[in-house]
């Protein structure tokens, strides 16, 4: 048995490794197709070394024993997301590509609905599964928005920071971390961030066109977490303790008022 523990998390670790290749793969693609120059190379490199060895360590530490066919296609999406992310910063150095940064980025989005489909219908399902998906998609929002803040203004960055603040601020005020419940209009809004970054950084439409997307989507963006922040900050530890004994204060306080009125 502890032969076949240690095949499998062999198995685990080479599909890992193989993602960090095809993710130095592409990069190459790239680098031959457009030139890419130093910042692009560098950021493609450390992206793609950075996810190996994060995934590697989740992967070691949940004890998965087979990858599974989602989490390929997420690693497959996370590789297209490392490829985005080498051409954002490249963009800084020379003109960006932006007919394959926009083909790459939309391929990443697409994916993004495959993968879950995948896990379900296979029964694969793993926390460490979701965890991956939405790094992935954090992270690719967090590129876009770096993006498109070339264009529309600084501003823009907050669409993409916004839950990385949001999971520092977990440790801080641990319940935070506490489950939401299930909220269609929270998929929405996540759903189609990407989808508004990816439109507003096309150059396919007016400046004030992409200027409102983009402000849309940031104003849905805060009201959505604004909501979540709220309902967590109601039913945090504690709280319906607090709720029933303000009304026993206020009424000491009332009575103090009265008496002192007298």
């Amino acid at each position: 048995m502890a032969l076949n523990n240690t095949y499998e998390a062999r198995l685990v670790q080479q599909e890992t490794a193989l993602g960090a290749g095809a993710q130095i793969l592409l990069l190459a693609l790239l680098g031959s197709v457009i030139g890419m120059g130093t910042a692009g190379w560098a950021t493609g490199l450390v992206f793609a070394l950075g996810t190996w060895a994060l995934l590697s360590g989740a992967c070691h530490r949940s004890g998965i024993r087979t990858f599974g066919p989602a989490n390929r296609v997420t690693l497959g999406r996370a590789t297209l997301v490392g490829g985005v992310t080498a051409l954002v910063a490249d963009s800084f150095e020379s003109a960006p590509p932006v007919t394959l940064l926009v083909g790459l980025t939309a391929i990443a989005l697409i994916l993004d609905g495959v993968d879950g489909k995948v896990a379900r219908r296979t029964g694969t399902s793993t926390p460490l599964g979701a965890r991956f998906d939405m790094e992935v998609d954090a992270f690719l929002i967090l590129v876009l928005s770096v993006y498109v803040s070339t264009q529309l203004g600084p501003w823009v960055l907050l669409m993409g920071a916004m839950r990385y603040v949001f999971v520092a601020a977990a440790y801080v005020w641990p319940w935070l971390n506490a489950a939401l419940p299930h909220s269609m209009a929270r998929k929405t809004v996540a759903a189609t961030q990407g989808v508004c970054l990816l439109l507003a950084g096309s150059q396919l439409l007016p400046y004030a066109a992409n200027l409102a997307i983009a402000g849309t989507s940031l104003a849905a963006l805060i009201w959505s977490f604004g909501r979540d922040v709220l309902w967590l900050f109601r039913t945090r530890p504690g709280a319906r303790v607090a709720v029933a004994e303000a009304p026993v204060v206020t009424a000491v306080a009332q009575e103090t008022a009265v008496l002192a009125a007298r």
